[in-house]
């Protein structure tokens, strides 16, 4: 801990001295808030989860946004928010409503673990009588806030003076104050440089705002920093290396698995469905059967696992999907048995599998599987 500070407090020094010098070298000044709330009143985003200016934000709103947009865009985002607003206008009819139905309204946004805390995060708001903690300890209690959600909401909601941290602010602070430890070791001194930066008043404004200049201006790619509020202040911009940051360690090799999904229908064009274990991988969600993913793909040892007998084949092609820690290969295998064949223990007859709560890669197997 000690080391961590002196270098932080070695980074702070630099960057003063710059601040210093920055008359005579044309360096930049200190960024301030009023600039960068100055250039938000004027550029600020439309989003359908924020408050209109001067309006006070909705902290259900604020919370279901911020668990949606985890690990996800704001384009992706945006539809599933307006859907889940329609079906559940508050928190109380989110607690009140079957799990299915809130996995149904998931499907397809990917990381199902978040949609089984939001529900579970609703009963317990629900059950305090619909009212969201204002502090971002009240609202690490819980299920499925972690800080940088409970700094959001706090920020947003509730103007609290809390420190918010995205991917949008980690890369526009590694510029501002050109940071050269490597991500994600960088995140501590990211937080440690944003902190004093977020003003007393319209903390909530500023949070948004760092995020909207991340995401239109400070951009991964050939950033538009002429545009920037904070142009004169960006070390990495006077020094023409805004592009390098943040600093990124090599990206492992992702490995590979691959499996095998059966498409089973019945003449009355019911498909053979079944539930994935809630915890894990696509936890709760509806899936095709299928068999274990492993590091290769063995046809014999697939329809040993197929969950009826029947006339099977191979459809050409395959299924490739791509998560977090490793890419997914499924062949799909397609049969048609008779109408009294019953379902396996575990699996069902759906005459509507298109309205299950299937996840992208079981959407592309029924798809593939249908010819």
């Amino acid at each position: 801990m000690k080391l961590w500070n002196a270098g932080l407090s070695r980074r702070k020094l630099r960057y003063n001295r710059r601040m210093a010098l920055a008359a005579e070298q044309s360096e930049p000044r200190r960024p301030g808030a009023d600039a960068l709330l100055a250039w938000y009143d004027r550029h600020r985003r439309r989003l359908p989860w924020r408050a209109e200016r001067g309006e006070r934000a909705d902290a259900y709103r604020v919370w279901l946004s911020e668990i949606m947009l985890q690990q996800t865009t704001v384009a992706a985002a945006g539809p599933y928010f307006i859907r889940f607003l329609e079906r559940f206008p508050d928190v109380h009819a989110l607690a009140a409503a079957p799990s299915d139905d809130v996995m149904r309204l998931w499907a397809g946004l990917g990381y199902y673990a978040r949609a089984r805390n939001l529900h579970a995060c609703a009963k317990d708001v629900s059950a305090r009588g619909g009212t969201f903690p204002d502090t971002e300890e009240g609202l690490l209690e819980l299920p499925g806030i972690g800080p940088y959600t409970a700094a959001a909401i706090a920020a947003i909601a509730f103007g609290r003076r809390a420190t918010v941290v995205d991917g949008n602010v980690e890369r526009v602070i590694t510029r501002l104050f050109a940071v050269e430890d490597v991500m994600p070791k960088a995140k501590p001194v990211i937080r440690a440089l944003t902190e004093p930066l977020v003003p007393a008043k319209r903390a909530g404004d500023f949070a948004q705002a760092m995020m909207d200049l991340g995401a239109t201006i400070c951009t991964p790619k050939r950033p538009a920093c002429s545009l920037c509020p904070w142009d004169d202040a960006c070390v990495a911009r006077a020094e023409g290396t805004q592009e390098s940051f943040p600093r990124k360690a090599a990206k492992a090799v992702r490995p590979a698995r691959f499996g095998a999904a059966f498409y089973v229908t019945r003449p009355d064009g019911a498909v053979l469905l079944r539930r994935r274990q809630d915890k894990g991988l696509l936890g709760g969600m509806t899936e095709l059967p299928g068999t274990d993913w492993t590091d290769r793909f063995d046809r014999k040892a697939a329809l040993e696992q197929a969950p009826v007998k029947a006339a099977w084949r191979r459809r050409t092609g395959s299924v490739r999907h791509v998560f977090s820690h490793f890419s997914l290969e499924l062949q799909v295998f397609a049969a048609e048995v008779s109408q009294r064949t019953r379902a396996p223990d575990g699996c069902w007859w759906s005459l509507e599998a298109d309205a299950e709560a299937l996840p992208s890669v079981m959407r592309k197997a029924l798809e593939l599987g249908r010819g």
